[in-house]
């Protein structure tokens, strides 16, 4: 994306009046999930992937103790004192910076106030992260404005801990761990549970990402993310019965399924059905262990098989964990009929927001055609498209006069 930095400035400065030279730019990606779906929470792998699209901050720091918000998308002016930090449903967008403000003074890192405007290209409610970009833009600034010296792992878990406690979704670590930890043309295949991670390379010469958007939007705190949280939770229970070492549900290996899910059966958890709760458990079992494999492949450039995989997800999103939906079950399948896609899958949370597929580079154009024609036949809605490459995680930007210039 190339950014229309003059034009931007007559924005910025009018919002935030004053010497260009005390203005600090950053940028925070977006990132897609190339598979391993509601592991993260549940201890498993996770094989992510940071974009070129994402949210970008510019910061003037203040001396009186006041946070400032604005965006591109809104005339709104959010402005709260530092000694009033607290979620209220009212400031909308900026509950997320806010909360990231809130767990880093709770650590120790004072910010004496900051006029902080966003602005950015990924889709609000698609499953890309953009409250993740959010969050870890804003750690990754006031870490680098104040001298805190945290690295990149604690502004992840600072990020991930403002989701859940200040804002209120109960998210796990992936998405602001690969915001954080990204590198261009590689892939983090993560433990979520250790925090462990290797960056894997993408080998895919003569394949695209594509991204749909099904303009289906979910926000998770409305969904039934939590719900699932619940059950796999209830599941892990069940199973440290007979596994009391297990820590998390994506430690079982494919190998001692069967025994636990003759356990689930047998046993079950009150106030669950005893099917939901295997259901749910297979997912997270099997969805971590195709992540593993995923890695090893995409390393090797075996992406046929990758693609395979892909597909073995999403089905198991849809039947298993149940959290695809009309909309993202149709671009999918629309994607799966089109010649020289490999592998298509839901990313993200699901509920709504997007797909990811593979796609040969010379039919990406016919691709699109396809899936829009027979997505908007089967739901009424049209999708929109990314094709996207894969880029660094958190940084600072050049001072702005040279971005100007």
């Amino acid at each position: 994306m190339s950014i229309p930095w003059p034009e931007l400035m007559d924005h910025i400065l009018a919002f935030s009046p004053g010497d260009t030279g005390e203005l600090r730019a950053y940028f925070a990606p977006g990132r897609v999930n190339l598979i391993g779906e509601h592991t993260d929470y549940n201890g498993g792998y996770v094989l992510p992937a940071a974009l070129t699209m994402g949210t970008w901050l510019v910061v003037r720091p203040r001396a009186d103790r006041r946070f400032r918000f604005a965006t591109t998308f809104s005339n709104r002016v959010v402005e709260v004192s530092a000694d009033d930090v607290r979620f209220r449903p009212e400031q909308d967008f900026a509950n997320y910076p806010l909360g990231v403000i809130d767990v880093l003074r709770r650590r120790g890192v004072e910010a004496p106030g900051m006029d902080l405007f966003f602005f950015g290209n990924l889709p609000v409610g698609a499953g890309l992260s953009s409250s993740a970009s959010v969050e870890v833009v804003t750690a990754f600034a006031i870490n680098d404005l104040t001298g805190a010296g945290l690295d990149r792992e604690s502004l992840a878990v600072i990020a991930q801990q403002a989701e859940n406690e200040f804002v209120g979704v109960n998210c796990g670590v992936m998405d602001q761990f690969s915001v954080a930890m990204g590198k261009k043309d590689m892939a983090l295949s993560l433990n979520c549970l250790t925090l462990a991670y290797e960056l894997v390379p993408v080998h895919s010469e003569g394949y695209r990402l594509v991204i749909a958007n099904s303009n289906v939007p979910r926000k998770l705190s409305g969904s039934k993310y939590n719900e699932r949280r619940a059950e796999c939770e209830a599941a892990l229970a069940v199973v440290k019965r007979r596994f009391p070492e297990v820590q998390a549900l994506a430690e079982i290996e494919p190998g001692q399924w069967s025994e636990a899910e003759a356990l689930l059966r047998a046993e079950g958890a009150p106030g669950f059905e005893a099917e939901v709760l295997v259901r749910r458990a297979r997912h997270v079992v099997m969805e971590s262990h195709r992540a593993r494999e995923a890695a090893r492949l995409l390393a090797d450039g075996n992406i046929e098989a990758f693609g395979e995989l892909m597909n073995a997800s999403h089905r198991s999103l849809r039947d298993d964990y149940e959290v695809t939906g009309e909309a993202l079950d149709a671009l999918v399948e629309a994607a799966w009929s089109a010649e020289g896609c490999i592998g298509s899958r839901m990313t993200g949370a699901g509920f709504g927001g997007c797909t990811v597929s593979l796609v040969r580079e010379d039919a990406v154009e016919a691709f699109t055609r396809h899936v829009e024609e027979v997505y908007e036949r089967a739901t009424g809605r049209r999708p929109s498209f990314y094709v996207t490459d894969i880029g660094d995680g958190v940084h600072a930007l050049p001072a702005l006069d040279a971005l100007v210039r």
